[in-house]
C-alpha cells in the first residue's frame, strides 16, 4: 500500500506540472496586458511597474513559468493583481466555504440517492421504480441555476423561510450557517442525486443477476439481508467512481451556483479572477482544483481496496 501511495503522489506531481504548464501557456494567448485591465481606474504607473515587477512580467516566457514553478514548490503563488495580496492566502481563505457546501451537497445527495437507487432496482417495474427513474430524468435535465432560481423564489421570496444569499463560516454561527448552506447544498444535491440515483439502480440491478444472489435468495435468506449482505457491497463498488467524480467538481467550485447565491468559494473565485483578468489567482485556484482532484482519485483508489479485497493497489 505505501508504494502504491507512494507511485501515486509522484505520478500525481507530474500532472500537476502538466498542469501548470498548460494554464500558462493559455493565459499567455490572451491578448492585453493583465495588469492594466487589473488596475483599472485604479491605474497608477508606479504601481503598474511595481506590480509587474513583482510578478516577473518583464522576463522572458521561459524564465517566468520555471519562476512560478519554483516559487509554487516553496508555496508561493505570487500575488493578486487586484488586490495586491498573496494568493495562497485568498486561494486558501476560500476553501472552507467550498469544502462545508461540497460535503452538505453530497451527504443530501447520498442520502436521496442511495434508498433512491435501491429500492428502485429492488422494485423494477413498479410505480416506485417508474417514479423514481421520472425524477432522475427530471434532475439531470433541468439546469442547476434555474433550480436555483425557483429556490430563492421559494423558499427566500414567498414563504421567507432561508436567506437567498451569503456565508457564514461554520465555526462563527453553526445556526446560520445551516440556514445560508440548505438552498445552494441542496440544489446541487439534488442535480447530483439524480445522477447517483441512476448509477446506483443500474449497478443493483447488474448484481441482483449474479449466480450467487440467486444462491443466497434459494438459501432462504431474508430480502433486506440479501440486499444489505451481497448485494449492496458490491453494487457499490462503480458507483463510489461517480460519486467521487461529483465530489471533485464540487470541490473545484460549482461556479454558477457560487455566483447566483454569492456564495464566496473557489467557484466564485475563479469567476471574479477571469472577470477581473487576474491570472495570479486564477492560477492558484486552478492548481487548487486540480489538486483536490487527484487527492480524490488517490482516496478512491484506497477505498476501491477496502471494498472489494479482490482488487489490488500495488
Amino acid at each position: 500500500m505505501g508504494r502504491f501511495i507512494l507511485r501515486r503522489l509522484l505520478q500525481s506531481a507530474v500532472v500537476l506540472l502538466g498542469v501548470t504548464l498548460v494554464v500558462f501557456l493559455l493565459l499567455q494567448l490572451v491578448p492585453g496586458d493583465p495588469v492594466r485591465v487589473a488596475l483599472g481606474t485604479r491605474f497608477d504607473p508606479d504601481t503598474y511597474q511595481a506590480l509587474r515587477d513583482r510578478a516577473g512580467l518583464n522576463d522572458p516566457i521561459p524564465v517566468q513559468y520555471v519562476n512560478y514553478v519554483g516559487n509554487a514548490l516553496t508555496g508561493d503563488l505570487g500575488v493578486s493583481f487586484r488586490s495586491g495580496q498573496p494568493v495562497s492566502s485568498i486561494v486558501l481563505d476560500r476553501l472552507p466555504a467550498t469544502l462545508s457546501l461540497a460535503f452538505t451537497a453530497l451527504l443530501l445527495a447520498v442520502l436521496i440517492a442511495l434508498p433512491l437507487g435501491v429500492l428502485s432496482a429492488v422494485r423494477s417495474g413498479s410505480v416506485f421504480d417508474h417514479a423514481a427513474r421520472v425524477f432522475s430524468q427530471f434532475g439531470v435535465s433541468v439546469p442547476d441555476f434555474w433550480m436555483g432560481i425557483l429556490g430563492i423564489l421559494l423558499f427566500a421570496g414567498v414563504l421567507g423561510w432561508l436567506p437567498p444569499s451569503g456565508y457564514v463560516a461554520l465555526t462563527e454561527d453553526p445556526g446560520r450557517w445551516a440556514s445560508h448552506v440548505l438552498l445552494p447544498a441542496a440544489t446541487i444535491g439534488l442535480v447530483t442525486a439524480s445522477i447517483l440515483t441512476r448509477f446506483i439502480r443500474s449497478s443493483v440491478l447488474e448484481v441482483l443477476a449474479e449466480d450467487y444472489v440467486r444462491t443466497a435468495e434459494a438459501k432462504g435468506l431474508r430480502a433486506r439481508i440479501v440486499v444489505l449482505r451481497h448485494v449492496l457491497r458490491n453494487a457499490l463498488i462503480p458507483v463510489v467512481t461517480v460519486v467521487a467524480v461529483q465530489l471533485a467538481s464540487m470541490l473545484g467550485g460549482v461556479i454558477v451556483i457560487e455566483v447566483l447565491f454569492a456564495w464566496p468559494g473557489i467557484g466564485r473565485l475563479t469567476y471574479d479572477a477571469v472577470q477581473a483578468r487576474d491570472y495570479p489567482v486564477l492560477q492558484g485556484a486552478v492548481l487548487l482544483v486540480a489538486a483536490l482532484f487527484l487527492l480524490v482519485n488517490l482516496l478512491v483508489d484506497i477505498l476501491y481496496a477496502r471494498l472489494d479485497p479482490r482488487i489490488s493497489v500495488r
